[in-house]
């Protein structure tokens, strides 16, 4: 029985952190709570990783180094910080997650293109600094990786982009979590609502768990708790993009750089198998199932990379990833309630730049100093974007 006010017999909160959704934004919050010493209780509603983080692609590349702004700024320091987060991940628990900084190719179609990445290299300069290059040659190292078909104007090679393999991140992640004597893990027990004036979340066994902070990172349904939290429950604050993707036995070289063209991301993992994805579908009628799309977009993916074009699909993959109103992730407290934090709608960068996100997080909970978080990924911001919305005729 708890107590109204949402403390225990002591007067302290059952858990100093609540964290709702046990996908890589979860996870890394969980973790990054439990190493600065609070008490941690993760609720998934069904087992961990497997929503939208339990695909097969971990491309993790950078926005355009043009136009800089505080997103692009938040990503590149994150894409920076990761390779060093992964290595002390994998050295806790002594599980491989598949990182590696491989680069990325990408074919210029036209001298327009050319001329756009020529321009590029100089703000990749300044934005990125001189630790990494992005430059512009004639065509690709290897004929075949991507065809020369497709950079009839050459080619971009940056040397940011990385990858990573989502399952064994997860795997590591929950491996380390379920180490900590702080946290605990609530599998196949969904968040049904909050209160949050006593600070109680309200679960699907009819329980009531008391917290000092409570974050939504359950992917498309925290759209909905932050509204309702917000005190605007029928506002859209985000939506589901349905993605897919497939995973082929090419046997490839792991050091290929990522390639990237016209939506279709080719990349090869640590084991020679190679991922591609993904779709960007607004309207669909099952979540999870694959369809017509990804066979179309398999056959891009060899047009594109002829190393691939005989080699057999051993893994087929869909599900939806949130995408907030704003377009922007979702990050920090929800202004009517600001002991509920919102961290969602990463969409496509949420591998890159989840650490980083729950490093805000636990700044504001610890009420010390944490990264700069651009105003466009405020509730505020995405709640103003989405009231315009649906405002418009």
């Amino acid at each position: 029985m708890v107590a109204d006010n949402g403390l225990d017999g002591s007067g302290q909160p059952s858990s100093d952190l609540v964290v709702v959704g046990a996908g890589i934004a979860g996870l890394w919050l969980a973790l990054k709570a439990a190493r600065v010493g609070l008490s941690v209780t993760l609720i998934e509603r069904d087992q961990i990783g497997n929503g939208a983080s339990g695909g097969f692609l971990g491309a993790l590349m950078p926005h355009s180094p043009e136009r800089w702004n505080g997103k692009k700024d938040f990503q590149f320091r994150a894409l920076v910080d990761l390779e060093d987060e992964v290595a002390r991940l994998e050295s806790e628990t002594g599980l491989p997650c598949g990182y590696r900084r491989v680069g990325r190719l990408l074919p210029l179609q036209s001298a327009r293109a050319r001329e756009a990445a020529l321009e590029n290299v100089a703000n990749a300069h300044t934005n990125w600094g001189a630790r990494f290059s992005f430059d512009v040659a004639n065509t690709p190292d290897k004929h075949d990786w991507p065809s020369i078909l497709w950079a009839p104007h050459g080619i971009v090679h940056e040397t940011l982009s990385a990858r990573l393999s989502p399952p064994a991140l997860i795997a590591a992640l929950a491996a380390r979590l379920a180490a900590l004597p702080n946290v605990t893990i609530c599998q196949e027990l969904a968040l049904t609502g909050i209160d949050h004036e006593r600070r109680l979340a309200r679960l699907s066994d009819g329980s009531k768990l008391p917290f000092g902070h409570i974050a939504l990172a359950n992917g498309v349904d925290a759209f909905g708790f932050v509204a309702q939290a917000h005190g605007v429950p029928g506002l859209e604050l985000g939506g589901a993009v349905k993605g897919q993707a497939a995973l082929l036995d090419a046997g490839a070289p792991p050091d290929l750089p990522l390639v990237y063209h016209d939506g279709v991301y080719v990349l090869v993992h640590q084991n020679g198998l190679v991922a591609i994805g993904s779709t960007s579908e607004r309207e669909f009628e099952q979540a999870t199932e694959t369809d017509e799309q990804l066979n179309e977009l398999i056959k891009r993916a060899r047009k594109l990379c002829p190393l691939i074009k005989d080699a057999p699909v051993v893994g087929r993959w869909a599900n939806v990833r949130p995408r907030a109103a704003g377009r922007d992730p979702m990050l920090g407290p929800v202004p009517a309630a600001p002991h509920v934090l919102a961290m969602a709608g990463g969409f496509k960068i949420s591998f890159g730049i989840a650490h980083r996100m729950a490093d805000c997080l636990i700044a504001r909970v610890t009420d010390t100093k944490g990264p700069d978080v651009p105003v466009s990924f405020a509730v505020e911001s995405h709640a103003a974007k989405a009231a315009q919305a649906q405002a418009r005729p």
